[in-house]
């Protein structure tokens, strides 16, 4: 069963349904879905389906000879052709799409390129000159996200202004993330999430006729699992130095969050670490963040894991592979589960953030804001750093939305509202509103004072 992208799929089958050339563009991280993306698109549809390897050129045009028999000749040959160059396959490509619309998929692109400079080239004088008269729809799919935003969309590149519609696919949100499993509860489909970072790939590890306990032994804490040894197979595939890379993102698991203490919790200078950083950034693995409303400085950036699976991988895995290795899965798996709520905080946050914005479009709340986000820094008033875990502003600037996200076992009480409501008034609003998310509910003094301004919302009614 095919689930999500359904945006996407709806706007490359409106490109699709013009009668000229198209070129869509198609990238993200490894395992977010890409292929079966393009494969649900191309169901039905002629289409030629070829998948770039890393190798020589003359394999992969072997490769993509044998997918033009495929798509296309399968039926009336029993020979598959040999192009002998890009040039030849294109040649024929071009022949066929004149009979009647076709699609022409390149997945992983950026291997097919790099093992002849000249094939973006190449592949611009045939759209330039022959592609641009008929009923085509061209396809380029890659993962790596440097090459596909500089070597394909990038101004100098010869592919530049050659597509006619692009598609980053990002990972799921939770509400996409929970349609994988039904058959748990709500609070083990949020740990789903958390653990998994809403990766389709990682998503489909967790098996429904399993108890959640169970599956993540299974998945992360078994040596023959895919997710045991994933992250540090990602890092080599796609970075020089991983043992580097392993410590950066094992400092920013771990809590060092500013480019000093991460610098310096691995033994790094600043600058060096900077560098480093910038490459995880380009992969999507972490991310800058800035609290909501301050201006960039190096002093209040700070740096995030932004893909749950590593960011569990690296607190509860990474540091225990031998014991893992031994057999010892289910014994780390007790002495870690107890921290599972403090992990899910971050997580919790993150939901919390998806469900403001879906009833923000909605029209459900009391302001319609454009930006939301985290906010931390000294409170003047208090002369101490406090945060804020999420807040929103319309584009007068005149309203404002306060959240605090609590995922813990007691149900949140009026001393949290006190609290919110003690750092916002820091905050120069005509207009100010109060939102509390639970994970387990509300203690009765904090109901009675639910209202106009205050807005209490518990997990199972998100």
């Amino acid at each position: 069963m095919f689930i999500g992208r359904a945006g996407e799929l709806k706007s490359l089958n409106e490109r699709y349904a013009n009668t000229h050339y198209e070129c869509a563009v198609i990238w993200g991280r490894r395992r977010v879905g890409k292929t079966e993306l393009i494969k649900e698109f191309v169901r039905g549809k002629r289409h030629i389906y070829f998948t770039a390897v890393e190798g020589t050129e003359q394999k992969n045009i072997d490769l993509l000879s044998l997918a033009i028999f495929n798509g296309l000749d399968k039926k009336v040959r029993t020979v598959s052709p040999v192009y002998r160059t890009f040039s030849e396959c294109l040649d024929y490509i071009y022949e066929r799409a004149q009979e009647e619309k076709l699609v022409f998929v390149i997945d992983e692109y950026p291997y097919f390129a790099a093992s002849e400079k000249s094939t973006s080239s190449v592949l611009q004088q045939y759209i330039d000159h022959k592609f641009q008269d008929i009923n085509i729809m061209l396809v380029l799919c890659g993962s790596s996200m440097s090459f596909m935003e500089n070597q394909v969309m990038g101004n100098k590149s010869p592919l530049y202004g050659r597509r006619t519609c692009q598609y980053k696919l990002m990972p799921f949100d939770f509400k996409t993330s929970s349609l994988f499993h039904k058959n748990f509860n709500k609070q083990e489909q949020a740990l789903i999430y958390g653990i998994t970072g809403g990766i389709p790939k990682y998503l489909l590890q967790i098996k429904d006729n399993k108890d959640l306990k169970t599956n993540i032994v299974d998945s992360f804490f078994s040596p023959d699992s895919l997710l045991f040894e994933e992250p540090s197979n990602l890092l080599k595939q796609e970075l020089r130095e991983p043992a580097v890379y392993n410590a950066l993102i094992t400092a920013i698991a771990t809590g060092s969050s500013k480019l000093n203490e991460i610098a310096t919790k691995t033994h790094m200078s600043t600058s060096s670490c900077s560098v480093y950083l910038s490459s995880l950034l380009l992969l999507g693995i972490i991310r800058k963040e800035l609290p909501i409303l301050h201006k960039p400085t190096s002093k209040n950036t700070i740096y995030r894991l932004n893909d749950g699976m590593f960011r569990f991988w690296y607190r509860f895995v990474y540091g225990n592979i031998s014991e893992i290795n031994m057999g010892q899965g289910r014994a780390i798996y007790e002495e870690i589960k107890d921290q599972f709520a403090s992990f899910m905080g971050e997580i919790f946050e993150d939901i919390c953030k998806q469900y403001l914005w879906q009833e923000n479009v909605a029209g459900r709340l009391p302001l319609r804001f454009k930006v939301c986000g985290r906010w931390w820094g000294i409170n003047p008033l208090r002369r101490e750093e406090q945060e804020i875990d999420l807040l929103a502003y319309d584009t007068q600037k005149s309203s404002a939305l306060f959240a605090e996200c609590k995922w813990t076992n007691d149900p949140v009480g009026g001393q949290v509202l006190d609290g919110l409501i003690d750092r916002a008034s820091m905050f120069d609003y005509a207009d100010k509103y109060y939102v509390l998310f639970s994970k387990t509910g509300f203690r009765e003094d904090v109901v009675k004072r639910a209202g106009d301004n205050v807005v209490l919302v518990d997990f199972k009614s998100m």
